[in-house]
């Protein structure tokens, strides 16, 4: 007689029941209710709040005017808090205790300095969450082998204080060994236990009913992430396991051809569908004596023969093209009956003609869909059987090992599908890029080559891994940089990623760390004043560790260091202008140029004694002041203020000295000049009287001639 056995701890967790409760309490007070996300991963719960108007938002400002948000169970980031707060909304916080206790955890280790380490899905909701409420630097890892990357991608963790925490609904065996990595990697880690009990208590549970059961039924959503890790826990140990979203998901023969039944359920099942699945098995069970058992597997052996006959003993049959139509092609199959395939069932291109695609007289491979002898037609599809033959490659390709290609199609939680002979196939976000911080978004429609890791044949379904055969590359990339790197080779790279401490730049399947006083030979709080993610940058190789395989690369230029420019162009005794930009008690420090302040002493602020540097200056005013000194060794520039001012005072002392000056030697000249008119003037008179008795003496001889020739013309006359 086949026994049936639920597991005591199969259904709602106290967390999502506290949650799911406060919806409904809400809508049936009147509340108009919308969720941050669906309030649990359960799509028949989800679609029951939907019916009594409970709407789904994906952030804040998508809450209408008098609506009340509830914030889920899985908890949400302190910006989400902000934001609503920011936005004057009425929320509800319906966060499980358990992971509330999570985000002040991380907070508290954070404010003291420590590196988080979180143990669960990156894309989790949950974990999501708990990586905002860290206020330093965090990492996510999901698996020993994660782990073992972060300690060699960032060795200096090693030597920083490490608090531990887990997701809540993580697989415990999984976490056991990244337990034991850790203290390994890591042995100055302090851990907290943040799993859940109940979900501690619900996966031993299932461990043990699968161990001993020949059919395994785990209850839930495909989308739930504590559902799906019972899936894998039970179908570890029991080959014969399946998971079921509704009691459709049960089919009668499962039931039939088992003895022992268990049954769990994820921490997001509701109890009526856990009721509806044991029901429908009960049924079946009270409907089928063992003799109705026997019928009913020959009726169905008897309905899949009939469905796959045809001249291949799976289904499968050629057929000759004798007409091709708009939305259909007429095919010969060697039978009775007329074979015809429909363009959708032909390719999966809605907008291609199939006139294109094939002509009369072609030989295609079909797949049988269905019979029907009343009409007397055979429906066929060809792109069915393309699946099937991409199927077989896909198989082959996992036994070989052999590097496929693809295009990525869609980006999906938790990883992507990548197109492949026919065949989508999931590559988990673990497996799709090198870095966890890689953007799977950046993967979206693009060429890929990857391998597959994992097949499941009875469900086709095949699981691949783009990481290993970029891992494969990379190490080959890596083999040959290392033949030729030598410290000062100067590479091309892309920043990758930014830390307090600096840059990680790939410089060609190698990454490089520029130290944050690299970067600029003035004195900067963080990386991304001088550089971002994504960034061309030109490096060159400062040092090289081959043993830990680390390359210190420097980023400065020589000809930038402002200690040459001041060298070659502020000599002692050059006159710059300088912007205060501290002051001590001893003086004030201005800024000569970017990443070089001078001391300007109290001494030498004025011409006179004052107090303090506050007496005559303010931070950020601009002064003249002259370099007095240089100590390069040292990096120790002195300047003077007060060397201006005397400087200032000895000119204007000159100046008011030289029209003292003037002023003195004015009255000598004009006594000269006095002394000189007097003779000028004497010269003159003298020769004045001298002229004037020459004409006197020539003037009497000049009328004496007329006066003798007068009397000679007169007496003529």
């Amino acid at each position: 007689m086949t026994e049936i056995k639920l597991a005591k701890t199969a259904g709602f967790c106290f967390g999502v029941n506290r949650a799911v409760d406060i919806v409904w309490r809400l809508v049936n007070s009147g509340e108009k209710v919308c969720t941050l996300g669906p309030i649990i991963h359960n799509a028949q719960m989800v679609n029951e709040l939907a019916d009594k108007g409970v709407r789904i938002v994906n952030s804040p400002k998508e809450v209408e005017s008098g609506e009340t948000v509830v914030i889920r169970s899985h908890g949400v980031g302190r910006n989400i808090y902000d934001e609503i707060n920011e936005l004057g909304l009425k929320s509800v916080d319906a966060t499980c205790p358990f992971v509330a206790k999570i985000h002040k955890t991380v907070r508290e280790r954070s404010s003291l300095g420590d590196v988080i380490l979180i143990v669960g899905d990156k894309n989790h909701p949950e974990v999501i969450g708990i990586q905002n409420h860290c206020t330093g630097e965090n990492h996510t890892v999901k698996s020993p082998e994660e782990i073992e990357e972060l300690a060699f991608k960032f060795p200096y963790l090693k030597n920083k204080p490490i608090s531990v925490v887990a997701q809540t609904t993580f697989d415990i065996k999984l976490w056991e060994k990244c337990l034991k990595t850790i203290k390994k990697v890591y042995t100055n880690a302090n851990f907290f236990g943040t799993i859940c009990n109940a979900t501690t208590d619900r996966q031993t549970e299932a461990a043990q009913l699968s161990q001993s059961s020949d059919f395994m039924v785990v209850i839930g959503d495909r989308n739930s992430s504590n559902t799906c890790k019972l899936y894998n826990i039970c179908k570890s140990s029991c080959e014969n396991t399946v998971l079921a979203q509704t009691k459709d998901d049960i089919l009668p023969h499962m039931v039939l051809n088992a003895q022992k039944i268990g049954v769990t359920a994820g921490a997001s099942a509701p109890a009526r569908i856990i009721k509806e699945v044991l029901d429908n098995m009960t049924e079946i069970l009270n409907n089928s004596s063992e003799t109705n058992k026997e019928n009913a597997e020959g009726n169905f052996a008897e309905m899949l023969e009939e469905n796959l006959k045809s001249l291949n003993t799976d289904g499968r049959v050629q057929g000759v093209v004798l007409s091709v139509a708009p939305n259909e092609v007429l095919v010969d199959v060697g039978r009775k009956q007329s074979g015809i395939v429909k363009l959708e069932e032909f390719t999966n291109d809605p907008n291609a003609k199939l006139e294109d695609l094939v002509k009369v007289g072609d030989t295609l491979d079909l797949l049988i869909m269905r019979t029907n002898d009343q009409e007397g037609v055979i429906m066929l599809s060809k792109k069915r059987i393309d699946a099937l033959k991409g199927w077989d490659n896909i198989v082959a390709a996992s036994e070989s090992n052999e590097v496929l290609s693809g295009t990525v199609t869609d980006v999906i939680k938790g990883g992507v599908l990548v197109a492949s002979n026919g065949i989508k196939i999931f590559v988990p976000a673990s497996q799709a890029t090198l870095s966890r911080n890689d953007s799977l978004d950046e993967l979206l429609r693009k060429e890929v080559n990857f391998r597959i890791i994992d097949v499941d044949q009875r469900r086709r379904r095949a699981v691949g891994s783009i990481k290993s055969v970029l891992k494969e590359e990379n190490d080959k990339i890596r083999e040959e940089f290392w033949k030729n790197c030598e410290v000062g080779k100067v590479y091309t790279g892309v920043v990758k990623s930014l830390t307090s401490y600096g840059a990680f730049v790939d410089i060609g399947g190698v990454d490089g760390m520029i130290h944050i006083s690299e970067l600029s030979w003035s004195r900067i709080k963080h990386p991304s004043e001088v550089v971002n993610v994504g960034d061309t940058v030109e490096v060159y190789v400062k040092d090289i560790d081959t043993e830990k395989g680390n390359i210190s690369l420097g980023y400065k230029k020589s000809e930038d260091n402002p200690w040459e420019i001041l060298k070659r162009d502020y000599p002692v005794g050059t006159v710059v202008e300088a912007q205060i930009v501290g002051m001590v008690s001893f003086g004030a420090f201005a800024r000569i140029l970017p990443g070089i302040d001078g001391l300007i002493h109290i001494s030498q602020i004025a011409d006179r004694r004052i107090e303090k540097p506050q007496d005559e200056l303010k931070v950020g005013q601009v002064v003249n002041a002259k370099i007095t000194a240089i100590d390069f060794d040292k990096k120790r520039v002195s300047l003077s203020m007060r060397a201006l001012l005397e400087e200032a005072k000895e000119q204007q002392a000159q100046q008011e000295d030289e029209v003292v000056a003037t002023t003195e030697e004015a009255p000598a000249e004009a006594t000269e000049e006095v002394v000189e008119a007097p003779a000028e003037e004497a010269e003159e008179v003298v020769e004045a009287p001298a002229e004037a008795a020459e004409e006197a003496v020539e003037a009497p001889a000049e009328a004496a001639e007329e006066a003798a020739e007068a009397p000679a013309e007169t007496t003529e006359e």
